[in-house]
């Protein structure tokens, strides 16, 4: 199994199991392994402040500085550090204001009228609450502008979602649309009164929230959605709320002018997916492989067809204005990076993403002329690792350059790691990318809340 699908199955089912597997003991690691089993039994337990605190009060702290740009390991040939370090705001999320299971950030973000948006969850169940926030870069300010409990209302001992998984997509008609998922894989179930999950939406201007439609898939959830903005038509791919629900993924277009579902079958993507804003149609490979590539075409309503190629998708871009969609796939020796032509429906490998030993790229996002792609690997937390770098990609050289390495600096500074991230959003003009990170208070541990970074790029390194 590669490390991406490890990623897949724990990220979405439990996040408790850790990030990678131990490596296997010899007879001289036994005294050690002892030692540090005592040390931790010794060691006092750490209790966390909720919410989540700056030092001195601060809600929001502006840092740059020429640790940005050291590695904290040998860099593959040809992969490059910018010259000029960036000015980056840091800040927590709102909302966390108590102990999540844990509090994280699953679902990919969008940038949107000089806005960005993106969401976190506290993972509880069987009664969750996932929030959608909006981020200003003029008064560098976050607002709540959706809370799934307070929209769903469910009673009590009913179920609750603690996530959304599912990319954010702002419509032509300037609502912000996603779905929603469970905090766990045991109480999607009759006995917490489970029907399936919802498609919900929030208007950004007045942080209305409302119900779009309720089980779309009946007794699935929604892990993976993508909107199409012009033609309001949101896709995506379910996940069955028990096993003993052998229908597996279903993909499903929802027509959310009409209130309408257009198609829902078999074979179904697991987690993403490419639209084309030229064309609107709509091209995935079923669960988590690269193949067969199939098309799905809302004007006909027709069941999606098989057509050449392979291709690794757990994230896309959008449509660049060439006509082009990037995708990115781990397999065992990284992460591969695609390139979809809408026009010729041709795949085109680009080669690897990764620059050390973290693979798991669960974001790409492209600016407005196509020539930059933004990322980070190590999404499920192991960034870190890596020194949890923002990557710039360079589709028309190949090269790889990384703008900033953000670890250690946020730990000693602040005390606070960055892990690993779901949702990299770039603006239209390339100037900022931001980052919403889980992180880690407690060095070494698992990721216990969520943080921002507005990451404002030089204009050297973007020319």
């Amino acid at each position: 199994m590669s490390h991406l699908a490890r990623c897949w199955s724990v990220g979405c089912c439990a996040l408790a199991l850790m990030f990678l597997a131990a490596p296997a003991w010899s007879q001289e690691d036994a005294p050690k392994a002892k030692k540090q089993a005592e040390a931790k039994k010794a060691a006092p337990k750490v209790e966390l402040e909720y919410p989540p605190k700056l030092p001195g009060g601060e809600t929001m702290v502006t840092d740059t500085s020429p640790d940005f740009l050291i590695a904290t390991k040998e860099l593959p040939a040809g992969v490059k550090i910018a010259k000029t370090p960036p000015t980056v705001d840091f800040m927590f999320f709102p909302e966390q204001t108590y102990r999540g299971n844990p509090w994280s950030n699953w679902g990919e973000s969008v940038v949107a009228n000089g806005k960005y948006y993106c969401a976190i969850g506290d993972h509880l169940a069987p009664q969750g609450c996932a929030y959608v926030f909006e981020y200003d870069p003029e008064t560098k300010k976050i607002r709540t502008i959706l809370n799934s409990k307070k929209l769903l209302n469910m009673p009590e001992g009913h179920y609750a979602p603690g996530k959304f998984h599912s990319r954010l997509g702002v419509g032509k008609d300037g609502w912000l649309y996603c779905t929603t998922h469970r905090g766990s894989t045991t109480i999607t179930t009759d006995e917490y009164h489970y029907k399936g999950d919802w498609i919900v939406r929030t208007n950004p201007a007045t942080a209305e929230q409302q119900i779009v439609q309720a089980a779309p898939v009946p007794k699935h959830c929604l892990p993976c959605a993508h909107l199409d903005p012009d033609r309001l038509i949101l896709y995506g791919g379910s996940a069955t709320g028990s096993n003993k629900d052998t229908s597996g993924i279903q993909f499903w277009a929802y027509d959310l002018a009409n209130h309408k579902m257009i198609y829902s079958g078999p074979d179904g993507p697991a987690r993403a997916m490419m639209v084309s804003k030229s064309t609107g149609k709509v091209y995935y490979v079923p669960g988590n492989g690269n193949s067969p590539l199939m098309r799905f075409d809302p004007a006909t309503g027709k069941a999606p067809e098989k057509i050449e190629g392979e291709i690794g998708i757990r994230t896309s871009t959008d449509e660049t204005k060439d006509g082009k969609i990037y995708t990115a796939q781990g397999n065992a020796s990284g992460t591969e990076l695609y390139e979809f032509d809408v026009k010729t429906e041709k795949v085109k490998e680009l080669g690897q993403l990764a620059i050390g030993g973290e693979r798991y790229v669960a974001a790409l996002s492209a600016d407005a002329t196509g020539k930059y792609l933004y990322y980070s690997p190590g999404a499920h937390g192991g960034g870190y690792r890596d020194g949890s770098p923002l990557l710039q990609y360079n589709t028309k050289t190949g090269e790889r350059k990384v703008i900033a390495f953000l670890h250690p600096f946020y730990e000693k500074k602040y005390g606070c790691a960055v892990q690993g991230t779901y949702a990299v959003s770039v603006t239209p003009d390339g100037s900022q990318v931001f980052i919403c990170w889980n992180a880690s208070r407690v060095s070494g541990k698992v990721w216990d809340c969520c943080a921002l970074t507005a990451i404002h790029i030089p204009a050297s390194e973007r020319e």
